[in-house]
């Protein structure tokens, strides 16, 4: 059964590889001021930490930071026993439900949970054997985001852009589709791109 405790800050670490950004933005700042006024009203999630001392952070790092804000040094948080890839797949489960997510951040996110579910279903058999795991997969990563499993491949498609193109894609100066296109160009081909994209002042089109 989870375990409600009341812990301070100092034993709350963020989560390995976290893929959410937490910005000081106006959302943040609104977060902080309802904490001031009503307290956390959401207990934080975290597990024991298995490099140490303390707990690592799962689900909550927003609330973490308004907490620090607002001078609050200890929250409830509800402590559960899970492993490496329960906790990656209940961390990126619980961010998704964020209102505004970038496109980068999902994209990882997608990634470490395809990577944690097949790591929970490894195989050993055929090649073929392997295609369907790698399918069935996708299709978990799938459920309950309200994509499809080709749009979630075409999400994770994007970690395979160099940062600056990717940095692009979050600000809205490269739309997504062309963004998965030039995925699937060399990283050296990316950066010639990049300069190119310098150079004449636009971004690509699709069918560019």
């Amino acid at each position: 059964m989870d375990e409600i405790k009341l812990l301070n800050l100092n034993q709350l670490h963020d989560f390995a590889n976290h893929p959410f950004k937490v910005e000081e933005n106006t959302e943040l700042c609104e977060l902080m001021r309802s904490i001031e006024t009503e307290g956390v009203l959401v207990p934080l999630l975290a597990r024991p930490n298995p490099n140490g001392e303390g707990y690592e952070l799962i689900s909550g790092h927003r609330r973490k930071a308004a907490c620090a804000w607002a001078g609050v040094t200890d929250v409830p948080v509800v402590v559960r026993d899970l492993d490496d890839n329960q906790a990656v797949i209940t961390m990126v489960d619980s961010n998704l439900q964020r209102e505004h997510i970038k496109p980068s951040e999902k994209a990882y996110a997608y990634k470490m949970k395809l990577d944690a579910i097949k790591h929970q279903g490894e195989r050993t058999d055929l090649t073929s054997g392997q295609l369907v795991q790698k399918l069935l997969s996708v299709e978990k990563v799938a459920e309950g985001t309200g994509e499809s499993y080709k749009n979630v491949q075409r999400y994770i498609r994007l970690t395979e852009l160099i940062p600056e193109l990717l940095d692009m894609v979050d600000t809205g100066q490269i739309k997504f589709n062309p963004a998965v296109e030039l995925s699937y160009l060399a990283r050296e081909e990316q950066q010639d791109f990049l300069s190119a994209m310098d150079y004449a002042q636009a971004a690509p089109s699709l069918s560019q």
